[in-house]
């Protein structure tokens, strides 16, 4: 099967990292497997357009920045199930609670989440809330919505196709490793957004989300070997971090 992009591996995406009502074919999306990863960063427009179409009326009713930003973090986290963020939880749960490699995979499995996990998250939610709420105060809204939401999901398909995955009979060894096409057709999706957005910031903020995934991908193949789903979704959670923070401080 060819590895070039295909306009039906969009709602496969869609359907694959949001909750969205998307027609798509289970099947179809599976045989594409990771092939169709080059979307991925597609899917941040779609959360990042809902976003601002929450965020920008808040703004002009005068409900202020904060209440803007926690409106449009309510909406991503409804968009995608809390996919993400559940997967950052597990992560910091699984790396940080477990003395072997078995037993970090099976809390990671676990779906009740502990002390790691629940600050992970709170650190996640409130970074973003507060570098959202900082650039809604600069007038900034929509262009860093998308470029955060696009520029975020690079990372997963870059980590998913670097590493082995760290089960043998895992939905990630099912899907595949995304080839080299692939995984540069993600890397053009991001910096054709995120220049038609932040402009020139889209460089450094590709290179501070690919620093922090690249860190964190260092982590898991030393503690259990490869990755996850669970990891791929905390790459996306420390690259938005990241992306956010560096658009506050460049724009």
């Amino acid at each position: 099967m060819s590895d070039a992009p295909r306009l039906s591996d969009l709602p496969c995406a869609l359907g694959l990292l949001t909750r969205l009502p998307v027609p798509g074919d289970g099947m179809r999306a599976m045989e594409r497997g990771a092939r169709a990863a080059w979307a991925w960063p597609a899917v941040g427009l779609v959360t990042g357009g809902l976003a601002a179409l929450v965020a920008v009326p808040a703004l002009s009713l005068g409900l202020g920045p904060a209440v803007a930003a926690g409106l449009a973090l309510s909406v991503t986290v409804i968009a995608t199930g809390c996919m993400h963020e559940d997967g950052l939880a597990d992560t910091a749960d699984g790396l940080w609670g477990g003395w072997t490699r078995q037993r970090r995979l099976e809390i990671m499995g676990d779906s009740r989440m502990g002390a790691y996990g629940t600050l992970a998250l709170a650190l996640s939610v409130g970074l973003r809330w507060a570098a959202l709420a900082a650039l809604f105060a600069q007038g900034a809204v929509l262009a860093p919505l998308l470029a955060a939401g696009v520029i975020s999901r690079v990372p997963m398909v870059l980590a998913m196709g670097r590493m082995r995955p760290a089960r043998d009979d895992g939905l990630s060894a099912k899907v595949g490793r995304p080839g080299t096409t692939t995984q540069t057709g993600a890397i053009a999706v991001a910096l054709i957004v995120g220049l038609l957005t932040v402009g020139i910031a889209t460089l450094p903020a590709l290179l501070a989300a690919a620093a922090v995934s690249a860190g964190l991908a260092l982590i898991a193949r030393a503690r259990i070997g490869g990755h996850t789903g669970d990891i791929l979704g905390a790459c996306q959670q420390l690259s938005e971090i990241a992306v956010l923070l560096t658009l506050l401080a460049a724009l």
